[in-house]
């Protein structure tokens, strides 16, 4: 502290007043240390912040949570996942609904900065997210992604809640062709009750069947999952399927046609159960030889050549009991326009496998009608010694013709 120049005063005063000056002086040091002190203890508290450990600074700072896609977005891509991460804190939850009821869930990595949906959102949905970082920090935000252009389905085969042979395969058909058959077929389950393997063959770029190596085990329950909602079949065509069916297998019927013999026997799980005379295809007409399965059955039927290839050689209206073996146009039916000493003797049809039977399909005496009654969808027919070869196995639903391995070879998974 300076001490003032005061020149016109006594020596006595001058010798007083620089005395008590001094003492003043002398007085002042202590405020001035104590002064100097706070100016370090601020130093000193500077330096404790700046050596803070990180965790203790992050939660001193207020989290910012990030959500892709952006809040308020319209048209937000359904082929990526959802996102939330955040910054100076961690995550504590995450909630993301649809306004369709459905829920995604998802997954924090390690350091629980980000939170990924463990699937893609639907199309044409709009969804909340609530997000909460560890320090209460809360955000809500708002998308809705867009309608895919163009959509397919697959049709499948057997219906819903049915009861099918041992046979019968499950087959869908889509609606629009499928370049991208792994990622089609990767969101197609098929399993079974007791537990088989069933494995998926692609016929064509519409048709996927699938199938165990042997014929299904009497009272299986099948359960086919569908999840094609926004699977890319091919460039931009989205599946919009999202549900799960089941289906039962019954009784095992196999039964065999000799045309040799011209006689079929059936057998009923294991045990023969009734043998009919048969006739068969002629030697200009012959029928598929091989393992076919009933896909369809009518009461009564017409039947037009002209819808196989056969010009106008005969159209029958009622054709009694006719039971679908192929796509092509083979039926086993019933058969009364030709003589009763035809079965069992001759071989005169344009391909299919006929029994006797009576006009109008209410006769319940004939070979026909007892036979169409002992028979379901799915029920297995063996044609052998017909002087045809082997049918395809995609005419109609035949894929037992094909070995375990080369069924196999014609999965895309």
């Amino acid at each position: 502290m300076g001490v003032p120049h005061i020149s016109n005063r006594s020596g006595r005063e001058r010798e007083r007043w620089s005395r008590r000056g001094v003492l003043a002086a002398l007085g002042a040091v202590p405020a001035a240390v104590v002064l100097t002190g706070c100016g370090d203890s601020a130093d000193a508290s500077d330096a404790s912040e700046s050596s803070a450990t990180p965790s203790a600074r992050a939660a001193a700072q207020k989290a910012t949570i990030a959500v892709t896609p952006a809040d308020g977005t319209t048209e937000a891509d359904f082929a990526s996942p959802v996102q939330v991460t955040v910054t100076d804190g961690t995550l504590a939850s995450v909630k993301v609904t649809g306004n369709d009821g459905s829920t995604l869930a998802g997954t924090l990595n390690a350091a629980r900065t980000r939170w990924t949906s463990t699937r893609n959102p639907y199309s044409g949905t709009k969804y909340t997210v609530t997000a909460t970082a560890q320090t209460g920090t809360a955000q809500t935000t708002t998308f809705t992604t867009r309608s895919p252009g163009e959509t397919f389905v697959g049709y499948f085969t057997p219906e819903a809640d049915s009861t099918s042979g041992v046979g019968m395969p499950v087959s869908i058909d889509f609606t629009h062709a499928v370049s991208d058959r792994a990622a089609v077929q990767k969101a197609i389950t098929v399993t079974a009750e007791p537990a088989v393997e069933i494995v998926g063959h692609w016929f064509s770029d519409t048709r996927l069947d699938f199938r165990p190596e042997t014929y299904w085990a009497p009272g299986t329950k099948i359960t086919l999952s569908l999840r094609l909602r926004d699977v890319q079949g091919t460039d931009g065509v989205y599946g919009v399927q999202s549900k799960d069916v089941t289906f039962h297998i019954g009784r095992e019927q196999i039964s065999t046609v000799d045309l040799a013999t011209k006689e079929m026997t059936v057998r009923r799980d294991g045990s023969t159960i009734a043998t009919y005379p048969v006739s068969g295809g002629d030697s200009d007409h012959t029928t598929w030889s091989g393992i076919m399965v009933i896909s369809e059955r009518f009461k009564q039927t017409r039947m037009e050549s002209s819808t196989v290839g056969l010009g106008d050689e005969y159209d029958i209206s009622d054709v009694p009991h006719a039971q679908r073996l192929t796509t092509s146009g083979t039926f086993v039916h019933g058969n009364y326009w030709a003589s009763t000493s035809v079965f069992g003797h001759r071989n005169t049809s344009h391909g299919c496998v006929g029994l006797h039977d009576a006009k109008g399909a209410n006769d319940t005496s004939v070979d026909g009608y007892k036979f169409y009654e002992s028979s379901m969808l799915g029920d297995v027919v063996i044609v052998k010694n017909s002087g045809e070869r082997t049918v395809e196995p995609s005419n109609g639903l035949n894929g037992w013709n094909l070995s375990w391995a080369d069924w196999k070879a014609g999965s895309a998974v």
